[in-house]
């Protein structure tokens, strides 16, 4: 059968290409091997927002006390919380099957690979193997999986990735989490809300490294306050699975340390699947393990595409599904601008929350930018100290000379809701002097951004 563009995998980035493409008037199919919707929706961002929130839930009734109001016993019941996180995921993964419907796109079930003359054979569940044209093209949106280290091989039950830490059946006693970016903060933050002993060991002298370094400093803080124990410039050497639990053996400035626990969570990042794709065949270049495109994704073979976690760009849900439209805009004989990966929020969902744009203080001063720098603690902000949230701040970075906002680095109750608005400013090159003029609304903890503003100007009001 022939269509004008066929997407192989339908995650954020796949499903959202295919709805654009269809939306262009292009006859679309989409390939997937195991559920619609890919990591994300079903073993990814939607579900473990999904178990965030009971841990949320479970702190609230644990702190009712501050509140003034009395609880009796809260008792947290793991099995019902990740029962509850299932069926997010599920309830999702049915939506983008309605969204499939509506737009007329395809769902080709099964396993597919990428052949010459802009064809896609895929095989089925019961082995048979249909071949499939795309006339305008193909777009590659396989995702990517769980990283293993060599010294760290996940067995599914001692030593686990993120997919088995959502559905283990016996919430563990002790846990030790290896790696603490998005993922590993997360579920660290997770299982100590509920109860489980947590150690977070990582090799980088900073927890979440690519956030400000106050950010990092922030959440280390509040982390130990949680009674999180967090081990920086540190590696695991070996893990002993051989007796009831583990026995991890951690390299630290100070010498070796042996930590027992009842499982190991490898968050280590991510591989790209790009494996059994037919692209060496074809003679797609790939390099260090992700495929290398151009501004518009597309690969060195005309007609063949890749976007999201398979190329060298961040993996990130919202950057697969942005690259996705701007592939399939080109494709239509559109003209879209090529992305803008200095403009890229990124969100981590612990507690606090994590949320930033741009340029860290030390990656501005690297790139040689004379810099304003404003910094406004929710301690002082109205909303913050009414809600009981008041750990964090707002950092912004402006540029001196010409006062673009160069960075927004946010650590706090709810700031994966506010760090849009600091994109917008970005794109829209508001100036910091034009930020302090935008009237926020009080009481809010958005407010904070215009303080941080006037902050980094001289001009705050409430410090």
């Amino acid at each position: 059968m022939n269509y004008d563009i066929i997407v192989v995998g339908s995650g954020p980035g796949g499903y959202v290409t295919a709805i654009r493409a269809s939306q262009l008037g292009l006859k679309t199919a989409v390939v997937e091997r195991e559920s619609l919707g890919g990591i994300c929706l079903n073993w990814g961002c939607i579900p473990t927002k999904a178990l965030l929130k009971s841990a949320n839930v479970f702190e609230y009734l644990t702190h009712a006390n501050d509140y003034g109001i009395s609880v009796k016993e809260a008792k947290a019941d793991f099995s019902a919380m990740i029962e509850r996180s299932r069926g997010v995921a599920n309830g999702m993964s049915n939506g983008i099957q309605f969204l499939m419907k509506k737009n007329k796109i395809d769902v080709l079930k099964g396993n597919g690979v990428v052949k010459a003359g802009k064809k896609v054979a895929v095989t089925a569940e019961d082995g048979t193997v249909t071949e499939y044209t795309a006339d305008k093209g193909i777009i590659i949106a396989t995702g990517a999986r769980s990283r293993e280290l060599p010294n760290l091989p996940q067995d599914g039950e001692k030593i686990i990735g993120y997919r088995k830490a959502m559905t283990l059946k016996k919430q563990p006693k002790k846990m030790v989490v290896v790696g603490s970016g998005a993922i590993g903060v997360e579920f660290a933050y997770f299982y100590n809300a509920i109860g489980t002993e947590v150690i977070v060991v990582e090799y980088m002298p900073n927890i979440v490294p690519i956030e400000d370094e106050d950010v990092s400093k922030q959440l280390e803080k509040s982390f130990k306050k949680m009674g999180i124990s967090v081990m920086t410039s540190s590696s695991v050497e070996a893990v002993d699975t051989s007796g009831k639990g583990c026995v991890v053996t951690v390299k630290t400035a100070k010498g070796e340390e042996k930590i027992e626990c009842d499982v190991v969570l490898s968050a280590v990042g991510i591989q790209a699947n790009i494996e059994n794709l037919g692209l060496e065949e074809l003679g797609i270049v790939v390099d260090k393990g992700r495929i290398l495109v151009n501004d518009y994704y597309q690969t060195n073979i005309p007609g063949y595409y890749a976007i999201g976690d398979v190329i060298p760009t961040a993996a990130l849900a919202h950057v697969a599904s942005a690259e996705g439209i701007i592939c399939v805009e080109k494709i239509a004989g559109h003209h879209p601008q090529p992305l803008d990966y200095n403009n890229i929020p990124g969100c981590t969902y612990c507690s606090p929350e994590i949320a930033s744009v741009g340029y860290t203080e030390k990656a501005a001063k690297d790139a040689g930018y004379d810099i304003k720098v404003g910094k406004f603690p929710f301690s002082a902000s109205g909303k913050a100290s009414a809600a009981g949230a008041k750990d964090g701040f707002v950092k912004l970075i402006f540029d001196a000379k010409y006062g673009e906002l160069l960075g927004a680095h946010m650590i706090g109750a709810n700031v994966t809701e506010m760090i849009a608005e600091c994109v917008a400013v970005r794109k829209l090159e508001t100036t910091g002097e034009e930020l302090i003029k935008t009237v926020h609304p009080h009481p809010t903890m958005s407010e904070a951004v215009m303080e941080a503003a006037a902050a980094a100007y001289g001009e705050v009001i409430h410090l």
